[in-house]
């Protein structure tokens, strides 16, 4: 399991096994935001057992699946509150990490004190391009 920080506390991943939970509470990551959807991939059929797994071993667990490059209101709401409310370390994973990315920049955007330049900055650094949402972003800001 490789992953690559966005900001402080926060990381994303790409899909992981429920038997990778285990590292990812090795790591230190106290919640799991999940963006994937069930039936997405061989190794996630749907959320059911990564969020038993996440209880027994004391990770929050939170699911959030979307479409790639489809994100709602909603979505956005709902990574943001996540990112406020949750105890962290947070890793934040997808099929790829794409998703996940998008979701925290979005999510990111709605705060006051937000630039855009370091969002870009920082998604690059984790391996992604945010030009393509580069106009809902500067639509985001609150």
């Amino acid at each position: 399991m490789q992953t690559q920080p966005l900001e402080t506390d926060v990381e994303i991943t790409s899909a992981l096994t429920v038997e990778e939970l285990e590292q990812v509470k090795a790591k230190g990551f106290k919640t799991v935001i999940c963006n994937c959807k069930p039936g997405e991939s061989a190794e996630f059929t749907g959320e059911d057992a990564y969020r038993r797994k996440a209880a027994d071993i004391g990770l929050q667990w939170v699911h959030i699946p979307v479409t790639p490059g489809d994100y709602s209101q909603a979505d956005i709401a709902a990574f943001a509150e996540a990112l406020q409310q949750l105890p962290r370390p947070i890793l934040a994973l997808c099929r790829t990490g794409k998703r996940a990315t998008h979701l925290w920049a979005y999510a990111k955007r709605q705060t006051e004190q937000c630039d855009l330049a370091e969002l870009f900055d920082a998604a690059k650094a984790a391996g992604f391009d945010l030009e393509e949402h580069r106009q809902g972003l500067e639509d985001q800001q609150t």
